[in-house]
């Protein structure tokens, strides 16, 4: 796979099984943290942070539904890079539909901006990437701690009153974060780049263990945590809103359709119909990237026509306890 090498683009640098034919996700380069401290090099400021996503990625995506759900949109600018990503990485194209270009440098591809953060940059170039207009370096780029961040730092330039990791939910919504990562938002990316029989058989095992696992618990109640939308919902729909359209036939995890649980189904709706949700799936992003983009899964690049799954279709989950914040209840009336 490609990656940078001491500020140089290489096509052949990165393998990305292990010696198992296991997938093995190589770790983010930049943690730097935005903090609501005085004394903090990063400070949350409206209009000083920008975000480099792409609609495709799952990481990326989470970032997008915390900046939707908290009222960020004036605060935090985006950029969109282009869905398809061949040997040269994410690149900008703003002539094509849903995407943008480098509006902070005019750059061609996102390694220009890693390449602007450090000059000697050695590592992957992935998305998302917060970026601060004036530093201009790159303050971030694991999703994780960017959604952290743009959850429980921003208050004070956020619209709206949502507190997506409440006092008293914080334990477990850490665990449950993760619970699902190894077996469901990687375990989906193990199925489908393994490189053994073994590797995928264990993946695509503990990744159905997992969904029958929440499956079951959704039963009685609304959300992953118990009553409170948390970051744990938003960890988990950007990989479920994938499923049925990518993972189920792109990456062969094809035991089950989410549509065919009887709680993760209408889990899954209940997030997607949450007031700023849906107008952050572009399934047309997610489609292309995935069915291009990976030749080696891939190598004919024809996009399917469907499923088409029905994410307005009514859920009945709000029967269960459980409320969303004022503030969203607001946006929907």
């Amino acid at each position: 796979m490609n990656m940078l090498v001491d500020g140089e683009w290489r096509t052949d640098a990165y393998q990305s099984t292990n010696e198992d034919g296991e997938f093995d996700r190589q770790e983010t380069s930049f943690r730097d943290r935005i903090e609501d401290d005085p004394d903090a090099r990063f400070q949350p400021e409206a209009g000083r942070y920008h975000l480099y996503v792409s609609l495709a990625c799952p990481w990326a995506h989470r970032t997008l539904l915390v900046r939707a759900l908290k009222g960020l949109d004036d605060a935090i600018s985006v950029d969109i890079v282009d869905p398809y990503r061949d040997e040269d990485g994410w690149q900008f194209t703003p002539e094509k539909d849903g995407c943008t270009e480098d509006s902070l440098y005019g750059s061609d591809y996102l390694r220009e901006l890693y390449v602007e953060a450090d000059p000697d940059m050695t590592g992957r170039v992935t998305v998302p990437v917060l970026w601060d207009k004036q530093e201009e370096t790159i303050v971030n780029n694991e999703s994780k701690e960017i959604l952290r961040m743009l959850d429980t730092e921003f208050d004070s330039v956020a619209e709206y009153d949502v507190d997506l990791y409440p006092e008293g939910y914080r334990e477990d919504v850490d665990r449950i974060i993760e619970d699902i990562y190894e077996p469901i938002n990687n375990g989906v990316y193990r199925a489908g780049f393994a490189d053994t029989q073994n590797a995928y058989d264990n993946a695509v095992s503990e990744l159905f263990d997992a969904l029958d696992h929440w499956d079951e618990l959704l039963e009685e109640q609304r959300y992953l945590a118990g009553d409170r939308l948390t970051e744990a919902d938003i960890c988990m729909f950007t990989t479920l809103v994938r499923f049925d359209e990518v993972y189920h036939t792109h990456f062969q995890c094809n035991h089950k359709l989410i549509r065919e649980y009887d709680n993760l189904w209408p889990y899954l709706r209940d997030l997607y119909q949450t007031p700023g949700v849906a107008a952050t799936v572009d399934m047309d992003h997610i489609t292309e990237h995935y069915y291009t983009t990976h030749p080696d899964v891939s190598p004919k690049g024809f996009v399917p026509i469907g499923p088409d799954p029905d994410f307005e279709a009514a859920h009945d989950r709000d029967e269960l306890p459980g409320d969303l914040p004022e503030d969203l209840l607001a946006t929907a009336r």
